[in-house]
């Protein structure tokens, strides 16, 4: 008795942990505007003057409103640290900029100092991914002493069964414990240190145990045993999930989702699908603005080297392809002299090649030859971070090389890239770099977040300007 009132102490008071992580953003957002006001005006008693206690109070009220939309209170049970953080993360940037459009709006934008808002804005955003981070850390901790578990059963013995019991045993912060193992047809091998149920004792090891998860990994070749599955859990109260073996097959992104209303289990998917695009287009928007407005002087200076270094436009126009495969003009700093190359043939530029100037040598050591293409950013060609796009040419070579090729068109191409910042980059000479590139390019797409990217562009700031393969 007393190890399953530890065990489900917090599991059965999981919406209490959520309304408290709710009332803690609320309160959050409160604390924060009054001290980002101590900040920028001093400390004069406590009270803050009522206007700016009205914009803090409608503020917190935005964030109670609008978090739970952005699923900001959702269970990241299975998620890493970081993840819960992220999302709060952009949906405080949406809340902020909301509140921005009220006043506006109300016309009372220049009622109120720009620096207590950019301050309350900032120590918002660390305080409420504090805030998550700390409740997060606090349920992982008690998950690895035995709290708030969810015992699981697993039924099948393929691939799909192995996997899900090798990750549940090492990522035990995760809260789910793998009490049986039931085998779907009988004989087959049991998984490393597992002990084998037959499939007919499922219902009774259900009523006489507390289950609160099945998961059915029955692979695609059993399907016709899955009714029987289904039949012998028909009175048990614990979520069933189906867990498809689908390790054979080529995913990206892939999930479920409900079209005409039939169930639809994706199996090649956009990230770049409702609020993440229109996430994604702000953060373009937003930091290929602000680039070209501080880039700008540079450009010109560019402009006038490349003019000077060989006869010929400033711009390198080329044909490449973009999201969902669809071909668009890519715009660099011209760094070669002007030459003909024979329809349906593209070379790639290689080390000390003649074809390079010297002033656009340096362009393309440093990859300032792309600083255009914020430009393409603002027209919504580019992404900032996404795949490189590759001459159309190119495409058609690699992708009869490389399986999944196409795939990195599932988002827009980006300036920079995981790849990039990991040193793939530069001439692709051999089928092991463009292996490499794509493995990279549909890591990043598979794992996007608006935490992800930012790390691409820090790296990008501070080690991905200059390489040894840029040339």
């Amino acid at each position: 008795m007393t190890l399953i009132m530890r065990t489900g102490l917090l599991k059965t008071h999981s919406s209490t942990v959520s309304l408290i992580t709710r009332v803690l953003d609320a309160v959050t957002v409160l604390l924060c505007g009054a001290l980002a006001y101590y900040l920028r005006f001093g400390f004069d008693g406590w009270l803050v003057p009522l206007d700016y206690t009205v914009l803090i109070v409608i503020g917190s009220l935005l964030v109670a409103i609008l978090f739970p939309l952005f699923g900001v209170y959702h269970s990241w049970r299975a998620r890493g640290l970081f993840a819960p953080a992220a999302r709060v993360f952009a949906a405080w940037f949406l809340v902020f900029s909301a509140l921005l459009a009220l006043l506006v709006l109300a016309k009372q934008g220049t009622d109120f100092s720009r620096l207590w808002m950019a301050a309350w804005a900032g120590i918002g955003a660390l305080s409420l991914m504090g805030v998550r981070m700390g409740v997060f850390a606090v349920l992982r901790a008690l998950r690895r002493r035995g709290y708030n578990r969810r015992d699981v059963v697993v039924v099948g013995t393929g691939s799909a069964a192995r996997e899900l019991i090798r990750q549940t045993n090492e990522y035990a912060w995760a809260g789910f414990r793998v009490a049986a193992v039931f085998e779907v047809e009988p004989g087959t091998r049991a998984p490393d240190g597992v002990e084998l149920k037959p499939l007919d004792e499922l219902p009774a090891y259900l009523d006489c145990t507390e289950v609160d998860e099945v998961w059915l990994a029955v692979p695609l070749e059993q399907g016709a045993r899955l009714r029987a599955v289904l039949e012998a859990l028909r009175c048990s109260t614990a979520n069933v999930r189906y867990v498809p073996d689908l390790f054979g097959l080529y995913l990206l992104n892939h999930g479920v989702s409900e079209i005409l209303g039939q169930p639809m289990i994706d199996l090649s998917t956009s990230p770049m699908e409702g609020p993440n695009r229109l996430l994604k287009a702000i953060e373009d928007r937003v930091l290929a603005g602000l680039i070209l407005l501080l880039v700008s002087p540079l450009m010109v200076v560019i402009a006038i080297g490349v003019k000077l270094g060989s006869p010929g436009p400033v711009l390198f126009r080329q044909r490449r392809l973009g999201w969902d495969g669809r071909p668009f003009e890519v715009w660099k700093f011209r760094t070669m002299k002007v030459h003909e190359e024979p329809d349906g043939h593209v070379t790639q530029a290689c080390r000390d090649d003649p074809r390079v100037t010297r002033f656009g040598a340096f362009l393309r050591r440093t990859s300032l030859d792309e600083l255009p293409q914020f430009f393409n950013v603002l027209k919504g060609d580019m992404s900032i971070v996404g795949p490189r796009p590759h001459a159309i040419e190119h495409n058609e070579e690699f992708k009869h090389v490389v399986d999944r090729y196409m795939l990195r068109h599932k988002v827009k191409p980006g300036i920079t890239g995981w790849a990039q910042v990991n040193g793939w980059r530069g001439e692709i000479d051999t089928v092991d770099k463009i292996h490499k590139r794509i493995e990279h390019d549909l890591y990043y797409i598979e794992n996007w977040s608006l935490a992800f990217d930012l790390k691409i562009i820090g790296l990008t700031l501070f080690s991905g300007f200059v390489h040894r393969n840029a040339y």
